[in-house]
């Protein structure tokens, strides 16, 4: 179902741009208005119809909502866009990581270079060096 042919289903003007909780509010007052138990015995079938046709609006609606805003707010926090209902978190703390790692080597370098110079230095002096 095309967002217009839903936005006019619930009641919403054809060019008008509803909130989740607004969308959600007109469900539930459709829903309630043409539900297949509150309609008299004869009108049930038309009821029912009208029923599903609200529902249907609604998810197309709702899902249609929910997937741009996420994307867009997804997108002005953290710069990485999101694909396939994955988040790419990790392609944000990568950099973050490869630094991490690569001052951890450094030291431990320098680390092994300072203790292979006092070994040669002062062996005999020194009690800790092996």
């Amino acid at each position: 179902m095309r967002s217009s042919e839903a936005m006019e289903l619930l009641g919403f003007p054809p060019y008008s741009r509803p909130s989740p909780s607004e969308v959600k509010a007109a469900y539930r007052r459709m829903a309630m208005e043409s539900h297949p138990d509150r309609a008299p015995a004869h009108l049930k079938s038309q009821a029912e119809l009208k029923f599903k046709e609200i529902a249907e609006a609604y998810s197309s609606l709702k899902d249609g909502r929910r997937s741009g805003s996420r994307t867009e707010v997804h997108v002005m926090r953290s710069g990485v866009p999101m694909g396939y209902g994955r988040s790419n978190k990790t392609l944000v703390k990568a950099p973050f990581l490869l630094i991490m790692f690569a001052a951890v080597s450094f030291g431990a370098f320098s680390a092994s270079r300072a203790y292979q110079r006092q070994k040669e230095l002062c062996s005999s002096q020194n009690p800790f060096l092996p």
